[in-house]
């Protein structure tokens, strides 16, 4: 049995939100990996486009950031230079200016760092559990999925507890800015133009910029010099420090990405239970935990692309890239592709290697929450599984209307607890 079925017609709209509604369009995915794995795409709403769609080449071009750059942005929309700077954050740098940003911040993330959460984070997981075990029926996605890092995030960041939904709602509609479940302001629907110089084109951001400054003040004048917003603020090597902008980006950034890989991992993870119930039992058995984390990021795969900007002419599959062209890193695709996965439609716990690129792996890029991240999902199924007998859908899922972010939004389930 597979998880789920794809059901787009094997030419749908990449520009288009409204094709990723049913979920990722992979039939597409997989003909362009078969046919045109370096494909053009013209676009109405702004300069076309390259998509690459192979495991192989996207993982080769993670890698070449002097050819592939982060610097002109990171989504499929087109933004003038004024606009870049305005909204930049450590994503959308190159090394070594992207290295030396990162140097400040990692250590918080650190494998031995984020080991000293379990505790906590278990915590937290028989917190939710007990609340939402206890209805019997519920939206997953409501009820677990976004309240494990929802939490967390507070204490990474050292917020109020009081102030964590209001955070994560804000969170939302910056990144799945266009979604009409999230935000009034959808991107593709709305002028959006008032908002060009914040994050996402989203009014969020500026609602973000103004809690994080009062947040500093605060910290400030009770001597509170912990934690990573502490850090980020700190002189670099060189005895630079960030500007007032790139620190809110950097604030909306840790709320808005830090909250959503993680969410809908569990979310995915959870769908996957309720169609494939031999997983609930790989997991009462306990010998899948050390990869089990990766397979259930690598079935989610939030993050669906990244974009890079080519630097100067290039060649790839026979297709010239030119110097300034987008190029659209699909890990969606890649997540997907036979040619590393066997059976890629189904969730294997034991799948070893993983060579997802969820966290993109292999590039300066890699994802500074990735050990938090994995923590989290195990931590949570291994509390689940102990608990549930058996879990099942009571309705369909749904997805977000987005081809940036990939994240099941309502997952109606059933439990029975043991």
């Amino acid at each position: 049995m597979t998880v789920w079925t794809p059901t787009d017609d094997g030419h749908a709209d990449l520009t288009s939100h409204d094709s990723f509604v049913p979920g990722v369009p992979h039939n597409t995915f997989a003909r362009l990996r078969a046919e045109d794995p370096v494909y053009w795409t013209d676009w109405d709403g702004g300069e076309g486009f390259w998509s690459v769609t192979r495991h192989a080449d996207i993982t080769a071009l993670l890698r070449d950031y002097d050819w592939m750059s982060s610097a002109r942005g990171i989504r499929m929309e087109d933004q003038t230079y004024e606009e870049y700077l305005a909204r930049r954050t450590f994503q959308e740098t190159d090394p070594p200016e992207h290295t030396r940003t990162r140097k400040k911040v990692m250590a918080a993330f650190s494998r031995p760092v984020v080991a000293g959460f379990e505790g906590q984070i278990r915590d937290l997981c028989d917190e939710i559990l007990d609340e939402a075990l206890e209805t019997g029926s519920f939206d997953a996605t409501k009820a677990i999925a976004r309240q494990l890092p929802m939490r967390m995030l507070g204490r990474i960041i050292g917020v109020p507890d009081a102030d964590l939904p209001w955070l994560v709602e804000k969170g939302d509609a910056l990144i799945a800015n266009t979604d009409p479940d999230f935000t009034a302001h959808v991107l593709d629907r709305l002028d959006t133009d008032a908002f060009r110089m914040m994050p996402f084109n989203s009014p969020a951001g500026a609602e973000l910029y103004d809690y994080a400054r009062d947040l500093m003040a605060d910290k400030a004048a009770r001597g509170d010099t912990e934690g990573v917003l502490h850090l980020i603020l700190q002189p670099d090597a060189d005895g630079e420090t960030i500007s007032d902008t790139e620190f809110r980006n950097f604030f909306c950034l840790l709320v808005a990405a830090g909250n959503d890989t993680t969410r809908y991992s569990i979310a995915a993870g959870l769908q996957a239970m309720c169609h494939q119930p031999e997983l609930l039992g790989r997991m009462q058995a306990g010998d899948v935990w050390d990869t089990a984390p990766d397979e259930i990021i690598r079935w989610a795969t939030p993050a669906i692309y990244f974009r890079r900007t080519a630097t100067r002419d290039g060649t790839l599959h026979g297709r010239t890239i030119r110097e300034g062209d987008k190029v659209l890193l699909w890990f969606a695709s890649a997540n997907r592709d036979p040619a590393v996965f066997g059976d890629p439609f189904r969730v294997d716990l034991a799948r070893s290697p993983n060579r997802h690129l969820s966290f993109g792996q292999g590039g300066p890029h890699v994802c500074l929450g990735m050990h938090l991240a994995r923590l989290e999902v195990r931590v949570l199924f291994e509390e689940l599984a102990r608990r549930i007998t058996a879990i099942e859908p009571t309705g369909p899922h749904r997805f977000l209307r987005s081809n940036f972010v990939g994240g099941i939004k309502e997952l109606p389930v059933r439990v029975t607890p043991k």
